[in-house]
């Protein structure tokens, strides 16, 4: 496995990554086999994470920071401070990103109290992968929008949390990259209610063969774009150096054609059934996430970035509850609430299995303590920013308990995100502005200009 070693930090030093003495000490994992992520590991992994699951079940609160009144009305003030910044910088070009960056630095402080390490992890690590994801996305393809990029970026973003806790900085590299942007097209297409069963089926299986490393030939522009991405991933993970990373790509997609299932197949799935849907979605996803950022794991990680995809796909499922209830894609909570039954003891449920994934995370050996305290926060805010959003699935009595969670109330939470809805154009411009540069491309990524590996990327017929 000694070449296997070298190959991965020739890659490392060709990207001029800055990784420490520290770092090169983990090839030690190289020596050993790596584990194989098929599908029966998966398995496995949703029986255990289900097991988790079960045992979180209760009615007390979890452990979390509380706020009063008080303490809300003073964040909600930061809040429409930070926004009124925002909207003044937009009307005044000039300088526009570094306006917007700077009252996103004070959002940051005042609103959400964080310190200065946490603020800085955001200003200048998350925010600027983002906006590198978007402009090489913005010039790869024109036609993505501004949703398809926002939804690759947080992806991004998700794999990028993961690199501290695997010992390596934060960087969009370019298989990050082209994970991040394949879903935006799968999705798309798999999302469509337009295009038949059939057809999407036939979609899937040629993507599956794709990602098994088949030199197709393009159908279409979706197709054409896909493969580029796929090369990108193939060029920094060679397939015979790391199967394990396109086992993980394999396992992500088979998780999703199963969940495709959930909308489309006639029989009635139950409560046990659409959580081993979630977990081996999201689990699956994130496991592929932490392969692309590092290219080996050891056990304790991939249990950890397992999970973390769980506890990130279930926070999505209750995100998304009205969505899903329209289109009757049935999850945990979207069956629920379909039932009539209040959302409260899952939501409960889902608030301690965070606090496992959370003791999974602390005792990983890289990553500080201010780091892994800004990932517990940012998925904790997540539930209960979707609990806000989603008030007429919960008791009073819970929405009551629920909101002491939060740094600002819920019906300040409402207000404010109907006020950003009817003023048109404002996340478009923000969008816009933040994209906005002449600079070149100085982030070792690849041109979005060009096709990857002209050897890896099957011509369009």
């Amino acid at each position: 496995m000694q070449a296997n070693t070298r190959a991965y930090w020739s890659f490392i030093e060709r990207s001029d990554l800055n990784i420490c003495v520290e770092q090169r000490s983990r090839n030690f994992r190289y020596d050993q086999q790596m584990e194989t992520y098929d599908w029966a590991w998966v398995e496995k992994q949703v029986d255990q994470t289900v097991e988790v699951w079960q045992r979180a079940a209760g009615v007390s609160a979890p452990h979390a920071r509380r706020y009063n009144p008080a303490e809300q009305r003073v964040k909600e003030a930061a809040y429409d401070e930070a926004l009124s910044e925002v909207e003044d910088a937009l009307r005044t070009p000039p300088g526009v990103q570094d306006r917007i960056t700077a009252a996103f630095g004070r959002f940051s402080a005042n609103a959400l109290g964080l310190d200065a390490e946490a603020t800085d992890l955001l200003r200048n690590g998350f925010l600027p992968v983002g906006k590198s994801l978007a402009r090489w996305a913005r010039r790869f393809d024109p036609g993505l929008s501004m949703a398809d990029i926002i939804q690759a970026a947080r992806n991004a973003w998700t794999a990028c949390g993961l690199q501290p806790l695997l010992g390596v900085p934060i960087a969009l590299t370019p298989s990050i990259l082209g994970y991040s942007l394949l879903y935006p097209y799968s999705d798309n297409l798999l999302d469509d209610q337009d295009i038949s069963h059939d057809a999407k089926l036939a979609f899937s299986h040629r993507f599956r063969r794709r990602l098994l490393g088949e030199m197709l030939p393009a159908e279409d522009h979706r197709e054409r774009s896909m493969w580029t991405l796929v090369a990108l991933v193939e060029e920094q993970y060679p397939r015979p150096l790391y199967p394990n990373v396109f086992e993980c790509l394999l396992t992500i997609h088979r998780a999703q054609e199963r969940s495709v299932g959930q909308v489309h197949s006639g029989q009635a799935f139950s409560d046990a059934d659409c959580l081993r849907v979630s977990c081996a979605k999201g689990g699956s996803s994130v496991l592929a996430d932490a392969c692309l950022a590092y290219g080996s794991l050891t056990n304790q990680e991939s249990q950890f970035a397992f999970e973390w995809g769980v506890l990130l796909q279930l926070g999505d499922d209750l995100q998304d509850i009205r969505q899903d209830l329209q289109c009757c894609s049935m999850t945990l909570f979207s069956r629920t609430a379909d039932a009539g039954r209040p959302l409260d003891g899952l939501t409960i449920q889902l608030l301690r299995f965070s606090e496992h994934v959370e003791k999974r995370m602390e005792n990983l050996p890289a990553g500080t303590a201010v780091f892994k305290q800004l990932l517990a926060m940012s998925w904790r805010s997540l539930i209960i920013g979707a609990v806000a959003d989603s008030r007429e699935f919960f008791s009073p009595a819970f929405l009551r308990e629920a909101e002491q969670f939060s740094p600002f109330g819920f019906d300040f939470l409402r207000t404010r995100k109907d006020r950003l809805a009817s003023r048109r154009g404002l996340h478009g411009k923000l969008f816009s502005a933040l994209l906005g540069s002449s600079q070149d491309f100085d982030d070792h990524l690849p041109s979005p200009l060009q096709p990857a590996s002209p050897h890896f990327v099957a011509q369009e017929v």
